[in-house]
């Protein structure tokens, strides 16, 4: 049944009234809730604000490396330490390393590029800083509704924003109510942010809706890839922080990998690759896996246990492809919008900073006494930021690597090693992307066969077993949230012309193609494996698979990523 049909039915839907209304509690959503709240309390003014989070709490869905730049939490809340956010291991050095399939040669200190120096930023679990940010915006007065998915835009009668509907609970895999069966509510406010992370599904949506991505690059994506290690304490080296190029890459597409020490003889370590990659019979999984086989890497991990595992989709970051941000009645912030730097693999300060943005341009706004128009002061404020001062800085990363293995290391190093150094911020040159991750993929018979090899179960590992540590689970009596336009095009054009890339792109094990009785070939979507990383519905080639949100709590539960 559609939602019209359910209402009618079973509704109206209740309604609740804010002044804000959030969706998703990532660290971009709590930084905008509690700049709000902060900004509000110092003119005098009374605002409310809910933020939903389709986890079970605050960090359930969050995944980043992550090595933190405090910049932004640092404007944010100037006492952090104070307060007890959990930036606990200072960075206390860089390895920069290229990897050949046996070999690794470390960049020399001097040599290395503007963008990978962190000195000053921490190794941390980005959840727990998420969950800490959580546990300050409900002390500020934010309402936090977790285990709800914002799954409806809404709109008023003249187009602008008005909220968001939540979905519905006990619908069963037939699509019909059962005995559960619970009408979803509506969350409306006078500004509706969005802040669902890369791929937004609302995002998306409104995207089209406003056309707020015409005139602009298309936005790109990778695919990043992670494990949480516990390993000997004679092996741990807190605050040691190695990036490697090369290896197992070896044609153009863009990959690298990332180890982080984190205290507590913990290490997080993780691959990347751009989703603009060619071959069909390659396996960003397989990648990461045969990666950490690597002696570079493997001599970090090994005795350990391997105690947590989990995908997410990345945007590329380039400015060149940031749609407009602002539409009647909400923003877009954070990676729903595209802010992140690829070149310094770091997006949460700039999410936190875009939030803290757009939240001067709300509470502002709401002191006027508007709302439901263009929050036009929150991308003038970005215009005048140090965000797009960084941003600037690191546009043309991402499209170097583009033209070739030789050429990215060769530009990253005149960008931001040379130019710097000759007093050059940013590069006197802008470089455009022109095509969409789906259109990269040629066809698999024009493509070399990847043979990967077996996993040991001691640092390499099949998809499954991965999954299960990544605690995902969703209620099994719900229609798929992973939908097709049209049910044939995967056999027709993804299995008859790409061999079936799903099968491998897919870091869960979700696409599976199998045989029919009669010996014909059907697409088996297993939804309970997904875990949020938003990758089919960004490479599917002709873009026919759609994330949807499921019932809200559903997916993985990271703890310590």
């Amino acid at each position: 049944m559609t939602s019209a049909e359910l209402i009618a039915q079973y509704g109206p839907r209740e309604s609740m009234d804010y002044d804000v209304v959030i969706v998703g509690g990532g660290p971009g959503g709590l930084a905008t809730a509690i700049r709000i709240k902060q900004q509000a309390v110092a003119k005098g003014q009374e605002v409310s604000v809910v933020v939903l989070e389709k986890g079970s709490e605050p960090g359930a869905h969050i995944l980043s490396g992550a090595v933190m730049d405090p910049r932004a939490i640092t404007e944010l809340f100037p006492n952090w330490k104070e307060l007890g956010a959990p930036l606990n291991q200072p960075v206390t050095g860089d390895d920069i390393l290229f990897l050949s399939e046996t070999e690794a040669k470390r960049t020399p200190d001097w040599l290395v590029p503007r963008n990978f120096h962190n000195h000053g930023n921490y190794v941390v679990a980005l959840g727990s800083v998420v969950k800490w940010l959580g546990e300050q915006a409900e002390s500020l007065g934010v309402e936090i509704f977790p285990g709800f998915t914002a799954a409806e835009v809404l709109y008023d009668d003249k187009g602008a924003v008005r909220g968001v509907a939540t979905g519905n609970l006990g619908i069963g895999k037939d699509g019909e109510p059962h005995d559960g069966f619970q009408l979803g509510m509506e969350l409306l406010g006078k500004y509706t942010i969005f802040a669902e992370g890369a791929r937004g599904h609302l995002g998306k949506q409104l995207i089209a809706n406003y056309k707020l991505d015409q005139g602009r690059d298309p936005q790109s994506f990778a695919i990043g890839i992670k494990e949480l290690w516990e390993i000997p304490a004679e092996k741990a080296q807190p605050g040691r922080v190695v990036h490697t190029a090369g290896w197992p890459m070896t044609d153009n597409t863009f990959g690298g990998g990332f180890l982080y020490h984190l205290e507590g003889n913990k290490v997080t370590l993780g691959f990347v690759i751009g989703l603009d990659y060619q071959n069909p019979w390659m396996s960003p999984f397989e990648e990461m896996q045969r990666w950490k086989a690597h002696p570079a890497i493997r001599a970090h991990i090994e005795g350990g246990k391997r105690i947590g595992y989990g995908a997410r989709a990345i945007n590329n970051g380039t400015p060149q492809a940031l749609p407009k941000t602002v539409f009647p009645g909400g923003a877009l912030i954070g990676c729903d919008a595209g802010y992140l730097n690829a070149a310094r693999i770091k997006g949460s300060h700039a999410a936190i900073k875009s939030g803290m943005l757009c939240a001067d341009a709300v509470v502002d706004a709401l002191a006027a006494g508007r709302s439901a128009d263009e929050l036009s002061a929150y991308p003038a404020a970005f215009e005048q930021s140090w965000l797009k001062e960084e941003l600037d800085q690191s546009r043309n990363f991402k499209l170097w690597f583009k033209k070739g293995p030789l050429m990215g290391p060769l530009m990253t190093g005149i960008e931001q090693w040379l130019l710097p150094k000759l007093g050059i911020a940013s590069p006197p040159w802008t470089l455009h992307g022109s095509k969409p991750d789906h259109l990269a993929l040629r066809p698999a018979a024009e493509m070399p066969k990847i043979d990967y090899p077996k996993p040991d179960g001691k640092i390499t590992f099949d998809r499954l077993s991965s999954v299960f540590i990544s605690n995902t689970n969703h209620e099994e009596n719900q229609p798929a949230h992973l939908t097709l336009k049209d049910a044939s095009v995967p056999v027709k054009l993804n299995l008859a012309t790409y061999a079936g890339p799903e099968g491998r792109y897919c870091p869960a094990g979700v696409y599976e193609f199998v045989k029919n009785d009669d010996g014909s070939d059907r697409l088996q979507i297993n939804a309970q494996n997904c875990v949020h990383c938003k990758t089919c519905d960004i490479k599917d080639p002709s873009q026919n698979i759609v994330w949807v949100t499921p019932e809200g709590g559903g997916g993985p539960n990271y703890a310590g990523m």
